[in-house]
């Protein structure tokens, strides 16, 4: 039930209502907030909502506790920058009371939340490929960012990537390096998810993230069943949409099998890709092929022989702009 007198913003028509204890709100923020409520985004109907009623995020957090919904108030503020999306059953629950507190119509944040209102906020860019499009661990990534309550799209697409792998003596991947330059498509962005998946009989517990320039690392999880880790890394300074931002991590594994191929998947279309394969020099594969696929699934394209140089033992590949799916580069040991 409802507490009675729980008077409601209205979206459509022009005798929308007054929420109580708002005082004298200004019109323009009022019809802001009618729109965000039918357009989108939600971190932007969220906000707005926030400050037509004038609750800081310390009072929602003790009225959502007095409805027996416990939220941070960090988890409050990450919904209402954009950093985060609400996905978990307990997370959506928050959603439908906040709607009460705040005063909004039965299902308007909920509704955003669905996707069933216009995508708003994304600079233009299309819906990014899923990871389940893009890996053949996909479901088990997406497990870990509902976990961590993280959109799939991280609201980043990449402008510049140069990445180096190298393998061990016994043909191991040991570690790669990674050098970026990403451009925001939605304001708050204020860090990049890194996902890497190791060989077969890798232990993802014993791998290691390093933050090498202008990031730090935030939270990592890991799902051993997979062999994949997730870590955030935390950039120092939050984005507006358009900007851009350089920074470079790392990743240490060397606990897989004896690996074949290394692949990169791209969720979105653009960017320069520079992928560089080291070779011990105990451990030097008879053939090196870049290549191409649409998903995980998919058969291999553009297939072209690569030389390994003499003397650094490296193989490489440059994509000017590289399209949705995946690319990498595979060899063979005998």
């Amino acid at each position: 039930m409802r507490p009675t007198g729980d008077r409601r913003w209205t979206t459509g028509g022009t005798g929308g209502g007054t929420a109580g204890g708002t005082g004298a709100a200004d019109t323009a923020v009022v019809a802001e907030l009618r729109r965000l409520l039918r357009e989108g985004p939600f971190h932007l109907a969220l906000r707005t909502a926030l400050a037509v009623r004038g609750l800081p995020l310390h009072r929602v957090q003790h009225r959502l506790a007095a409805r027996g919904i416990k939220v941070g108030v960090t988890s409050l503020s990450y919904w209402q920058q954009g950093a985060r999306r609400p996905r978990h059953p307990e997370s959506l629950r928050a959603v439908a009371a906040l709607e009460q507190i705040l005063e909004l119509p039965d299902g308007a944040l909920l509704r955003l939340l669905t996707g069933t209102g216009r995508a708003g906020g994304a600079g233009g860019r299309p819906a990014a490929r899923s990871y389940r499009a893009l890996v053949s661990v996909g479901a088990a990534v997406e497990q870990l960012l509902d976990a961590m309550e993280l959109p799939a799209d991280g609201g980043l697409h990449s402008v510049g990537h140069h990445e180096r792998v190298r393998i061990g003596p016994a043909g191991e991947l040991c570690d790669r390096e990674s050098q970026q330059i990403v451009r925001a498509h939605r304001d708050g962005v204020d860090r990049y998810l890194a996902v890497h998946h190791g060989d077969p009989g890798c232990d993802s517990a014993r791998m290691r993230v390093t933050a090498y320039e202008n990031c730090r690392t935030g939270r990592v999880r890991h799902h051993p069943e997979a062999g994949v880790v997730v870590a955030e890394l935390l950039f120092d300074t939050r984005l507006r949409c358009g900007d851009t931002y350089v920074f470079g991590y790392g990743i240490e594994d060397g606990t897989g099998a004896r690996s074949t191929e290394y692949v990169r998947g791209f969720s979105y279309a653009g960017g320069q890709y520079m992928l560089q394969v080291r070779f011990d020099e105990a451990a030097l594969p008879v053939r090196c092929r870049r290549f191409a696929r649409t998903g995980p699934q998919a058969p291999r394209t553009g297939l072209a022989d690569l030389t390994p140089s003499g003397r650094h033992r490296a193989v490489h590949l440059v994509e000017q702009t590289v399209r949705r799916g995946i690319l990498g580069i595979a060899w063979d040991w005998d």
